[in-house]
Order: C-alpha cells, then structure tokens, then sequence
C-alpha cells in the first residue's frame, strides 16, 4: 500500500502537520501571556495522537492502553465546572471529553431529549440520513470504550466498509465489494443519540439539563474571557451559570460570534461553498426477499449532467433509510409517485428496483441545505480564554457526504488529548483553544477537500474554485478506476473517504504516478 504522504520527509522529522503549522503561524504570537513553548509543546504532542488515526495499527494500540489504564487520565481536575451548550453529537462528546478535567460537567440543551430513541423537537433533520464514518467511530471508541459494541446491541446494523455496501461510481459501475476489516453500523440519528446519551448519564459528574435555552456567553469582569452562560428555564425563569469552560456545541455557533463581538474580539474568517443541495427520505420495510448481495447501496451522479445522488442504508428495526439528492433546483419531492419517478431516474436502477414494491413507513421527509461554512479560528490572533466552539459551530459540512457527525466527535477526542497532555502545566488553560484549533485545523482539511472537489463540478456552486480543479477531477476519475482494479488502492480510498487516513494519502508520488498511467492509457 502507499505510504501516506504529502509533506517532506525533513517536514515530518519536525514533528508533521501541525508542529509546522506551529512554527509558522502560532509561535510568533504572543497574547494573553502565553508562552510559545507551551503551545508548541502542546500542539506537536497533538500531532502525535492525530498520526494514531491515520494508522489502523497504532489507534488501536493506544485505544487498547486507554481500555487497560495504560494510558493514564489527569490525577486532578483543572477546573470546578465546565458548561456545554448543546446535546447533539458534538456536545455529548466534548462533554465526555471535559468529565476526566472537570468536577462538574453540565450539558445545556434548548429542546427535549427524549427518554427513548425518538426524534428530538427543533431537530428535523434528525430524520434524515446520518453517517458515522469508521474514523468518527474509533473516536468515540477511544473515549467510550466498547462504543460500537453499545450501538450493536442497541440494533446497529454491522456492516463492513467496501463489502457490504454497493458503490455505483461513474466509470466503474459497480466497485469491486471488498472486506477492509473496517467495522460500521447503520443506525437512526435518535438511536445513535439515544446510545450516547445512554453511556454519558453513567458519567456521575455530568448532567444533562434539557429545555435550557442559552441566550449568551457571559464575559468575566475582565472582559478578556468567558466566565459563564445565561439561558432561560422551561418555566421561563432567567438564570446564570458559572463557569470555568464553555464549550460551544450548538449548531449554529452564534454565541460564540456574538460573544466575541461583545467584547472588541475579530471574529474569523470564512470559507463559503453555495451547494444548494435539497434531499428528500423514506423509510422502507426491508422485503424478506432482498437481494443477499448487498446490504446497502450508495449511487454517485454523472455530474455535471446530473446532480442526483441516492444513499439506501439499513438501519434498525430491518429498515432501510433512502435519502436522495439534488442541486441547483432539481430537488427531490416529498409526494409518492413524483419520489418514486426521481427514484427511477438515478443513474442507475439498482435503488429503485429494490425500494419499487417495498412498504414505505411514514411520510417522506424534505430538508435543504444552502452552505457548507468553515469558520477559521485557527488564523485568529487571539481568542479569549474559557471558550471553544466545537462541531459546526466551525465547520458545517454538506450533509451528503456524511462527515459532519464524524469530525465533531474526532474534534471531542482532540480536546479530551489536549486536555489530558496540559493537565499539569501550571495554568492548564493557557493557551487551549489556539492549540485545539490548530488540531481541529488539520482534521477538517481533509473532509473538506474530499468534498469541495465533487461540489465545484457543478457551475452553480458558488465560492472560490479550486484554480487545478479540472485536473482534480480528472485525477479523481483515474483514482478510482485504478482502486476498481487494485484492491490496496481501494482499501487507501475507502479509509481516505471514513476519515482514517489524510486526503494527503492520495497524493504520494508514486500513487499519482499510477493514476497518471491510468489516465494516459484511458486516453490512449
């Protein structure tokens, strides 16, 4: 297999990414009396456990340290009380992540969470699709361990990356179904939910506190740090809660702009891709006769001819769950027969063959998704201490690909790493957030990059184009014509694509040798 790659040698003896990322951007600055060799201690260590996930073999070797006590927790805590807003994914995790460092851990959340798994008011798009990617599963796994297993038994479908699942990709109609050991499941978002909710309220110091709705973040007299949150009750009481840590796991992320406006704060800059994306959901009993071949199927447009993709995943209960999309207008719609005729005209058949005569559950379910929006607190010169925005409140991925869930708990597992490498320097959360953004930095490159290429084939899609896009693209169509032949290709693509290897890793030359063959004997 291709040794992933994609800095020099002499950069990676330094100490990889983010050292780099260091050197060059955080050392020269000196805000609220922080050293720089505190940063770079802390971030090159970062890098070191980032480099775990991106090797199959050393995850799991540190996963089965954390397990066994080999890998050792903070022997005191750094703070009294940390308060995370929100209790989707995100913050359930980060809330996780801040219960070995804190002696208190309250978890604000502005809708109902439900005692079973059902859907949760004022989240519709709950209803949806939602992926956990194999890299978003070994991050909970590492901070809940035998995670899967709970989702397992919760009814999660097992299902093995590359061989249970059809890929019809343009060109290679279908790829090769091959067994990567790389372990999945297929499950609703309100039973994944409900699975981690489950294992956090085992956690005696965190509470989860549901109807809180947070209004802001409450600066400290000094005006440089967040000291607290205000929110109002269900019974409509207005009430303040200190704290030491504010986690920001809404989806939204406007406390954290607002908070940094009040006090004379920038606010980042952000990278915006117009996508235009509206999707539509049916749930369907599985037929007792279903094909064996597969246990679910995922169709890929010829774009830029045509924007509609298709994602039929098995999920508790022996459903499946069909979302399909489009762009720029041609939208899915929610009515029987014109959803069935959408469904009939995807690239190919196979969707539609199996869903034609099953039993729909339920209405069909529309959502629409205008942006994908990355906010760079990385590049900021400062940030106040006792904040950090978390999940989308940085980045917000376009749902079709199913990463957003997966970086925001790999981000969690950052920050419980971060905390735990600092727990005892002198003041801990010198410095926290600048070392954390530069690690949520590197995880969010490549989830981004593995999007913003499909999603600039579409001349509507609004943003900056990448200036080598055609040559992206085409680099792209030999890839995956040469993992359709060469099962270690594939095997790299697939862990690419679940957020277990860098984007990087496509690119070591003598990979992109390969693809150039490729696409010169295509030519030929």
């Amino acid at each position: 297999m291709p040794r992933p790659t994609g800095l020099s040698s002499a950069t990676e003896r330094q100490g990889g990414p983010i050292a780099c990322y260091i050197r060059n951007t955080i050392l020269p600055l000196r805000n609220d009396g922080v050293t720089r060799a505190s940063i770079a201690f802390s971030v090159a260590v970062v890098n070191v456990l980032l480099a775990s996930w991106w090797s199959p073999a050393s995850y799991h070797d540190n996963l089965r340290k954390s397990i066994h006590g080999e890998i050792t927790m903070a022997k005191s805590f750094i703070g009294r009380q940390a308060v995370v807003i929100g209790a989707g994914m995100s913050g359930l995790a980060a809330a996780r992540a801040l219960a070995d460092h804190f002696e208190k851990v309250i978890v604000l959340e502005r809708g109902e969470l439900p005692a079973t798994p059902a859907q949760r008011t004022g989240t519709p798009q709950d209803r949806h699709l939602h992926g956990l990617l194999v890299g978003g599963l070994h991050a909970l796994g590492a901070l809940l361990p035998g995670f899967g297993e709970d989702v397992h038994r919760a009814g999660g479908v097992p299902m093995q990356a590359g061989m249970d699942i059809r890929y019809e990709v343009p060109g290679c109609d279908a790829m090769p179904q091959r067994d990567f050991g790389m372990q999945a499941y297929g499950l609703s978002r309100p039973l994944l939910e409900f699975t981690l909710r489950r294992r956090i309220g085992q956690q005696a110091n965190i509470t989860l506190r549901q109807h809180c709705r947070v209004l802001d973040i409450l600066p400290a007299p000094d005006g440089i740090r967040a000291s607290g949150v205000r929110y109002d009750t269900a019974a409509g009481n207005r009430e303040t809660l200190a704290a030491d840590f504010v986690v920001d796991a809404s989806s939204s992320g406007s406390l954290t702009l607002a908070f940094l406006r009040s006090i004379g704060q920038s606010v980042p800059e952000e990278t915006v891709i117009g996508v235009d994306i509206g999707y539509a959901t049916a749930l369907y009993t599985i037929p007792e006769d279903a094909t064996p071949d597969w246990k679910g199927v995922i169709t890929f447009p010829k774009a830029p001819e045509n924007s509609r993709a298709a994602y039929l995943i098995p999920i508790e209960d022996d459903r499946w769950v069909l979302t399909v999309s489009g762009r720029h207008g041609d939208r899915p719609p929610a009515e029987e027969e014109a959803f069935l005729a959408f469904v009939q005209h995807l690239r190919m058949p196979t969707i539609y063959n199996a869903i034609k005569q099953a039993k729909r559950q339920g209405e069909i379910m529309r959502f629409g998704f205008v942006e994908s929006v990355w906010r760079h607190f990385e590049r900021l010169d400062s940030f106040p201490r006792g904040l950090l925005p978390i999940g989308d409140a940085i980045c917000r991925f376009n749902p079709v690909y199913g990463q957003g869930m997966s970086v925001a708990v790999q981000e969690a597992h950052l920050l419980h790493e971060v905390l735990r490498i600092r727990a005892g320097d002198a003041d801990p959360l010198a410095g926290l957030s600048q070392a954390f953004f530069a690690g949520a930095k590197t995880l969010i490159e490549s989830p981004w990059a593995i999007s913003a290429l499909p999603d600039f084939v579409f001349p509507e899609t609004r943003g900056q184009r990448p200036a080598d896009l055609a040559d992206g693209l085409n680099f792209t169509a030999g890839l995956n014509r040469l993992a359709f032949r060469d099962p270690d290709v594939h095997r790299l693509l697939m862990e690419v694509q679940h957020l277990v290897k860098p984007y990087g890793s496509l690119r070591d030359p003598a990979l992109v040798e390969r693809v150039q063959a490729e696409l010169a004997a295509a030519a030929a």
